[in-house]
């Protein structure tokens, strides 16, 4: 799945001696290359419901952990039906803090991966969490969520993809890199690779150009050790 950057990252990784050169002719021999995914059209309709503002305006690149939060949801094809999946991710690390998957499209499908990227990051300070004007963004019980755990709501402009561009990015990854359109026998199955995918292997594995080739929570560990050392000088 890797272009010729991130595999000459992984040979240096594992010791090998190999320019990044050297890396690329061998991988266009052989016929080598990265996946390149594909983007399905959205259709919107009716009138628009704005509850907050786009307050993150496209900063994808926060200068530390837990100050901005993106979300979304996609769906995943399985022989017993739909399987749909939240996911919370932090753009400081592009690191997924929060998951949730059910058969049904819910507010509480987004709650629960809400509460997850709570209960782990605990965050001291309030967080903009950024997402679609989704139904499930926009009722009630979401607002008082994030009321109640001092986060800030922001919510992409209506039928501006580009506004959310990361969240739906980790969707693409996910389905050329794992489940490359195939179709689960159930429900359960699919959560089994999804749940492998994001915590087994994104989160701790994949490489992000963004993250100067760092996984997410390698990206994390060194800002961390950065921040001690200069408290500590």
């Amino acid at each position: 799945m890797y272009g010729y950057r991130k595999v000459h990252s992984d040979l240096r990784a594992w010791g090998e001696r190999i320019g990044i050169n050297r890396v690329y002719k061998l991988m266009h021999q052989h016929g080598l290359k990265a996946l390149v995914g594909y983007r399905k059209p959205r259709h919107y309709s009716g009138k628009p419901n704005v509850a907050a503002p786009n307050t993150l305006n496209r900063e994808f690149n926060p200068e530390m952990p837990n100050q901005s939060w993106v979300t979304d949801i996609t769906y995943i094809r399985t022989h017993e039906g739909w399987l749909y999946l939240a996911a919370v991710m932090d753009l400081f690390s592009r690191r997924i803090v929060g998951w949730s998957m059910q058969s049904r499209i819910t507010k509480e499908l987004v709650l629960d991966a809400l509460l997850m990227a709570v209960w782990r990051r605990k965050p001291k300070q309030k967080v903009l969490i950024h997402s679609d004007q989704g139904s499930q963004y926009t009722s009630e019980d979401w607002m008082l969520f994030l009321k109640a755990h001092n986060l800030e709501s922001s919510m992409s402009r209506r039928g501006n993809c580009h506004d959310n561009a990361v969240a739906e990015s980790f969707f693409q990854l996910l389905k050329r890199e794992r489940i490359k359109r195939k179709i689960y026998n159930d429900r359960d199955e699919a959560k089994r690779d999804i749940f492998d995918y994001i915590e087994c292997f994104y989160n701790s594995k994949r490489r992000h150009n963004s993250n100067n080739l760092l996984s997410p929570i390698d990206f994390e560990k060194q800002f961390n050790q950065s921040a001690e050392q200069c408290l500590q000088s």
